[in-house]
């Protein structure tokens, strides 16, 4: 059994840390070293969850310095929680690997061009709506010109260090127009308005998924929702937390907060199962630092809904034209385990006429997207992405749908790559274009 530890012995500085009554809960049966995706890869106690468990409560007691080892460790977990899925004793995983890389974050000094790049994009680029655009704008001009194409054919990038090649492959689509063009607008329901909502339109996502956040409205829409797209929202702060910056977070909570809970909604919606893991987890950021702001934290997390979800539980509208189609559905990892949805997507896509759905095998093993992982261990990444394209194989399906627009992203550089061409889809975009069939056929 661990024993509480000596505050006076560990190596963690002042402020969030892994803390006793979240690990001790940990049993040590190895439960989840099978649904672990790097300990499946590598074979590496350490690179478990269990293992990662045990070097937390080493630094905690003063065995590990808080160094090179235990951060190589920490970085190469995908904070997937398919462990938390797989836990009979229910440790709150994410939660522990979350604030060992905030300690991370605070007392340990990466390389000077590590820190800069990190600094760069989670403090420079991120939080800030204006300077997103203007780099979504040079990137379409680099990717429309012609030039991404011809940097890409020649082998030049193969010339750098790393896997440069393979991570410009996975830059996102700048999509025109932008979806920022749509904050602050209201779109009415189709026909009785039954719900008013709020969309979360996310950050990257306004730039390179745009015509998804489109489809997410239509689809809000034609269910009776009035859907109210707040102007001041910002970056979900998702990021953030997996890379252990919180003091960034929570300035990004803090906007998002006083944005939402300003009007009185019957839901908070958003499309991506990754900021909604970390947004329904408000509170958590909150319970240590600045709480005067955590009763306001759960008060927007209760609202807050993944779009298959609040789908799911209303009196869905089925007037959905075929889609005469094989298709096969990915469990994104943030919300399968983190939010535990995995029944809402196949209700709704259960409804959708013609569609043949497929099961796919291993669909709750993380793809390999992780945020930013698939860019700071592509290696890895693309070991996870490899495995997923063959179960895909396996299926047959014409369409693969997700639920997540970095596992759409991931999957979608695995099916350019393959012989056979497949659409990846959201949910809700197969859901839209349904809808516009059904019109059709009237």
């Amino acid at each position: 059994m661990i024993q509480p530890p000596n505050a006076s012995t560990s190596a963690y500085g002042p402020g969030e840390a892994p803390r006793w009554e979240f690990y001790s809960k940990c049993i040590h049966c190895g439960l989840c070293l099978n649904s672990c995706p790097t300990y499946r890869e590598l074979g590496v106690e350490m690179d478990s969850p269990r293992g990662r468990i045990y070097q937390m409560v080493q630094v905690e007691r003063g065995r590990l310095p808080l160094g090179e080892s235990f951060v190589r460790h920490i970085d190469l977990c995908l904070d997937c929680r398919a462990c938390e899925t797989a836990c009979p004793s229910g440790v709150e995983y994410g939660r522990l690997v979350e604030a060992a890389r905030g300690q991370i974050e605070k007392y340990y000094q990466r390389p000077p061009l590590a820190r800069s790049l990190r600094w760069l994009f989670f403090h420079g680029i991120l939080p800030h709506r204006r300077r997103l655009e203007l780099i979504g704008k040079l990137l379409r001009v680099y990717q429309r010109s012609g030039f991404e194409k011809a940097v890409l054919a020649s082998g030049f990038l193969k010339l750098f260090p790393g896997r440069l090649a393979n991570v410009a492959r996975l830059a996102p689509r700048m999509e025109k127009p932008f979806f920022t063009e749509r904050l602050g607008t209201v779109v009415p329901a189709v026909g009785t308005r039954r719900y008013r909502v709020a969309f979360f339109a996310g950050c990257i996502a306004n730039l390179s998924f745009a015509r998804l956040n489109d489809a997410t409205v239509r689809v809000l829409a034609r269910n009776g929702c009035e859907v109210v797209i707040p102007e001041e929202q910002g970056c979900c702060g998702a990021l953030h937390v997996h890379a252990g910056i919180r003091d960034v977070a929570r300035q990004l909570a803090r906007q998002n907060l006083q944005a939402f809970l300003g009007s009185d909604f019957d839901a908070i919606i958003t499309n991506a199962a990754g900021c909604g893991s970390v947004l329904k987890e408000y509170p958590q950021l909150f319970e240590e630092e600045e709480r005067e702001h955590l009763e306001r934290a759960k008060a927007f997390s209760a609202r807050l809904k993944d779009v298959t979800e609040f789908l799911a539980a209303i009196d869905f509208n089925r007037d959905f034209g075929a889609i005469r189609a094989r298709a096969t559905y990915q469990d994104p990892c943030h919300l399968g385990h983190a939010q535990r949805i995995r029944k809402a997507p196949r209700t709704l896509l259960a409804a959708v006429p013609g569609l043949e759905l497929v099961e796919l095998k291993e669909a709750e093993v993380c793809c390999g997207s992780a945020g930013i992982y698939n860019v700071a261990h592509n290696e890895m990444a693309e070991r996870l992405l490899e495995g997923k394209m063959r179960r895909i194989d396996e299926t047959k399906a014409e369409l693969v749908l997700t639920a997540n627009p970095g596992c759409l992203l991931q999957l979608r550089a695995g099916v350019a790559r393959s012989a056979n061409q497949r659409r990846v889809l959201h949910v809700v975009e197969l859901l839209d274009e349904a809808y516009q069939l059904g019109v059709r056929g009237k």
